[in-house]
């Protein structure tokens, strides 16, 4: 796997997104996640957005974060929020999600982050187990969701 830096507009990111997003929908009926995203909010040194690409060139695995600083919807200062982690059905359970993972944890250590938070859902029990897993604890409920009945949030100190 080659990990590479990308804009959240590039034609890699978007045909990911758009997978992922159809996942949610079929998770969770709703069309998808409506959390507002900005291609600018990955821009380095403020954020950043991967995608895993497997020996063939082609996109497998994604994920990003974006600097948060205390807001009206719970964020606190110091923030990077991961966003759109992702691998395709194809390839999971091979490690990916949590090579991802650390390569965003250091990027967003290496920014000055301070603590990495992240939404999730209760019918994402593969997700659930990989942040539980990679010691992410259960915070006070931040984000466009924080209403939500099947919203989980979760912090890391970085």
């Amino acid at each position: 796997m080659i990990i590479r830096r990308v804009r959240f507009d590039h034609p890699d990111a978007v045909k990911l997104n758009d997978e992922v997003q159809a996942e949610y929908h079929l998770r969770y009926g709703d069309g998808g996640d409506a959390t507002t995203l900005d291609a600018t909010d990955f821009n380095p040194p403020r954020g950043v957005y991967l995608i895993a690409y497997d020996e063939y060139d082609r996109p497998v695995a994604t994920g990003g974060w974006r600097s948060q600083d205390r807001n009206e919807e719970g964020n606190e200062d110091g923030d990077a929020e991961l966003k759109r982690m992702f691998v395709v059905e194809q390839m999971r359970g091979r490690g990916l999600a949590r090579r991802i993972l650390a390569a965003l944890e250091e990027d967003a250590r290496a920014a000055g982050r301070v603590r990495m938070v992240l939404e999730t859902g209760t019918k994402q029990p593969e997700a659930i187990a990989l942040y539980t897993s990679s010691g992410y604890e259960p915070c006070a409920k931040f984000g466009y969701y924080r209403h939500h009945e099947e919203s989980l949030c979760y912090a890391k100190r970085l």
